[in-house]
């Protein structure tokens, strides 16, 4: 019986090197693969982080574009408004100045139509290149 008693006791005692061996395989299989996602990973933010920069970046200059015809389009009305004031100080009677402000509201509103269309193109261009 000692005998057989024994021979449990060694095998045993020689499992746990195996078992060593398993553990370790284990553990360098698990840090390939942790390497191989933080890579992966790695890689998709280094992607995502180009994306949104092209993104801002274009963003920015279109924005910045609507903002130069803004400021374009309020210098064109000032000059108008100025231009209209200096033709109403040479009116004389009140169909001159009728005539004269029906001919600048129908101009104006032109204008205006045309520079909210255009205004409008640079905002969808704005929010199509961001989206």
């Amino acid at each position: 019986m000692n005998t057989t008693n024994r021979s449990a006791t060694t095998r045993s005692v020689s499992s746990p090197g195996n078992g060593g061996q398993v553990l370790r395989e284990a553990a360098e299989t698990a840090s390939a693969q942790t390497k191989q996602a933080f890579e992966k990973m790695s890689a998709a933010s280094a992607d995502a982080t180009a994306l949104m920069k092209d993104s801002y970046s274009t963003a920015v200059r279109r924005t910045q574009d609507y903002n130069a015809k803004v400021i374009e389009f309020a210098q064109a009305n000032t000059e108008a408004a100025f231009a209209f004031f200096q033709q109403l100080s040479g009116v004389k009677t009140p169909t001159e100045f009728l005539e004269l402000s029906t001919s600048h509201s129908r101009k104006q509103f032109e204008v205006l139509t045309e520079q909210a269309r255009e205004l409008t193109t640079l905002a969808q261009k704005v929010v199509s290149t961001t989206a």
